[in-house]
């Protein structure tokens, strides 16, 4: 069996996803679902799965021997939003929350494979390189990054990324994200305001070597992120720390444009000032070093932004989402147009 963490989440329902494509439904989904109204639910509509329980009762089960079978542990689940102030609580779910599964993994012999983030990199003093040899030189620049920063240390110094793996996402788009409201992706956004507007807001440069969305981040499909997972779960001897990117940074232009052109669109984009809560630590530039992930072994090609965008679009948001906004919250009536 299988044990997903934020398995309903963004990330976590994909990789549920990509498990049943392969013919495994020996999974045991572990989250908190929220409200009905929130359409997290959603995500787990039409995949197979064998149980599910609450993110709150896992640390009981394990402690106390009540779940057993556990072929590997796929952590996800973690206060994703970057804008989180509450450092305790991010403290608590990110870190403490995942000491206890890495330790239970760790005793058993158990694969562990868990989320760290590239918002560990801070700006990218210390470059993007991926495996373990900067984890002490990074600087975050919010508290949700240093959460992560904090685990990924903790894992190097007890052992545990000997047999585990961590991976750094990258700014990750694609479907099943419809839930996360502000946190989520650019394309989501976009593909919504378009639809309401016909024309996109991005944000203003600060910084006189970018032009207005002239930004440049390491956009990676979700569909990639899954493919690496299943093969780090079938290649035990991969571990570490991995970046999870394509090695390409693009441009939030390029970005929207790529929506656009998938929606038969001619661009429109307006640009607003950034707010002032953000600017000082905003990251203009991400792009991930995947060397260690592809010297493990990881050969298969990444999705390139226009091919990732036009698929996600196309396949996904027109059919799939026409009921939320550009905030990913409930439209008031699902057919606006």
């Amino acid at each position: 069996m299988i044990i997903i963490t934020g398995g309903a989440g963004f990330i976590g329902s994909a990789m549920l996803w990509e498990l049943n494509r392969h013919g495994i439904e020996d999974a045991l989904i572990v989250d908190d679902l929220g409200q009905a109204s929130e359409g997290k639910w959603l995500n787990l509509r039409g995949l197979r799965f064998a149980d599910f329980i609450h993110k709150d009762d896992l640390p009981y089960l394990l402690e106390h021997d009540q779940i057993a079978g556990v072929d590997a542990v796929i952590h996800m689940g973690a206060i994703s939003a970057t804008t989180e102030q509450d450092a305790s609580l991010l403290m608590s779910n990110n870190y403490e929350y995942s000491k206890i599964l890495a330790t239970w993994c760790a005793e058993r012999s158990i694969r562990f494979i868990y989320a760290s983030s590239a918002a560990t990199f801070g700006e990218g003093e210390a470059g993007y390189s991926d495996g373990t040899g900067t984890v002490d030189r990074l600087r975050p620049l919010n508290m949700y990054g240093y959460s992560k920063q904090l685990f990924d240390r903790w894992a190097l110094q007890n052992g545990i990324l000997e047999h585990a793996a961590g991976l750094k996402f990258f700014n990750v788009y694609g479907p099943n994200e419809y839930h996360k409201g502000d946190m989520t992706s650019v394309v989501f956004k976009a593909f919504n305001q378009i639809r309401e507007s016909g024309s996109v807001k991005l944000f203003q440069s600060h910084r006189p070597e970018y032009r207005d969305g002239e930004q440049l981040r390491d956009f990676v499909y979700v569909k990639d992120c899954t493919r690496i997972i299943k093969w780090l779960l079938d290649t035990p001897a991969a571990t570490g720390l991995f970046n999870v990117g394509t090695g390409k940074a693009r441009s939030f232009r390029d970005l929207v444009g790529a929506t656009f052109a998938a929606m038969g669109l001619p661009e429109s984009i307006t640009y607003v000032p950034m707010p002032e809560t953000i600017r000082e630590k905003y990251q203009y530039y991400t792009c991930a070093d995947c060397e260690h992930l592809r010297n493990a072994g990881y050969s298969a090609p990444m999705t390139g932004l226009e091919e990732g965008v036009l698929d996600y679009v196309q396949n996904h948001l027109a059919t799939e989402a026409p009921h939320l906004d550009s905030a990913g919250l409930p439209r008031k009536t699902i057919n606006q147009e």
